[in-house]
């Protein structure tokens, strides 16, 4: 059974991940459908991932497990924010099986709120690849802005392929 709850979203909940979570997320980042849309490149065993649990609280990042009726079906995180200028980057996964069902946009909603209401950050950005049409609809739906392009930024599946970057601010959120 996944960790407590932290956040509760229309449709998922976002808890905190525990040991019990390793395997999960150890097949989630190995899966090539995920892991090229993340620029993970490296394979990862199971102490690495681990290695990876047990460090969660070692900064100032965020990490929360995406799950929808109990069940694991993808993972959520918070870099480390800049607390001066209080803008804070966000990143998400979700298992293939489980791609659309609106468990990112409901994931990405809430952990926004969380970073608006609770950390009192102005922006939440994001950067997604020109092959991951989804990512950007996810964004989209959920109010962020495209602010900019990073021509041929990332080197994915052969190719180096445009990132784009998306930002959603506070006023904003709060005017949805």
């Amino acid at each position: 059974m996944p960790g407590p709850t932290f956040c509760d979203g229309d449709i998922v909940e976002l808890r905190t991940i525990e040991e019990e979570d390793i395997e999960f997320l150890q097949q989630l980042i190995n899966d090539s459908r995920v892991r090229t849309s993340l620029a993970a490149v490296e394979p990862k065993n199971r102490e690495q991932e681990r290695d990876w649990v047990g460090s969660l609280g070692d900064d100032d990042s965020v990490h929360l497990l995406i799950c929808a009726d109990g069940e694991r079906v993808g993972c959520i995180s918070l870099k480390p924010p800049n607390e001066i200028w209080g803008v804070v980057e966000v990143g998400y996964m979700i298992a293939p099986e489980q791609w659309g069902n609106g468990y990112a946009t409901d994931a990405l909603a809430t952990l926004c709120g969380y970073a608006f209401n609770e950390r009192r950050l102005n922006k939440v950005y994001a950067h997604c690849f020109t092959t991951n049409p989804a990512s950007r609809r996810v964004l989209e739906k959920v109010g962020f802005e495209e602010e900019g392009l990073l021509r041929e930024e990332a080197f994915i599946d052969g190719d180096h392929v445009d990132v784009h970057r998306y930002g959603l601010l506070a006023n904003e959120w709060q005017n949805a």
